[in-house]
């Protein structure tokens, strides 16, 4: 029975079956993820991604604080009809 082993590309990420008892690679496969043109391409989408993030954070920030705020009237209302 041959042993087989996958492999991942450190450098393209193709994955890569190879039988280890003949030393040969039975099977190749390229990679679904983008590789980018230069070190810039990634370091400018990655910042990209933290500011996306950062914009999402502050959103719900303000959400929970209107939710707060909208809550804490409901209390007071209620406090005051008693």
């Amino acid at each position: 029975m041959a042993n087989i082993i996958e492999i991942e590309c450190p450098a393209c990420h193709s994955s890569l079956w190879v039988d280890v008892e003949k030393k040969v690679v039975v099977q190749h496969k390229k990679s679904k993820k983008k590789t980018f043109a230069s070190f810039d391409d990634l370091l400018t989408k990655e910042k990209e991604k933290k500011e996306k993030v950062d914009e999402r954070f502050l959103m719900a920030r303000d959400l929970e604080q209107a939710k707060k705020k909208k809550a804490e009237e409901i209390f007071k209302k209620s406090l005051g009809d008693k």
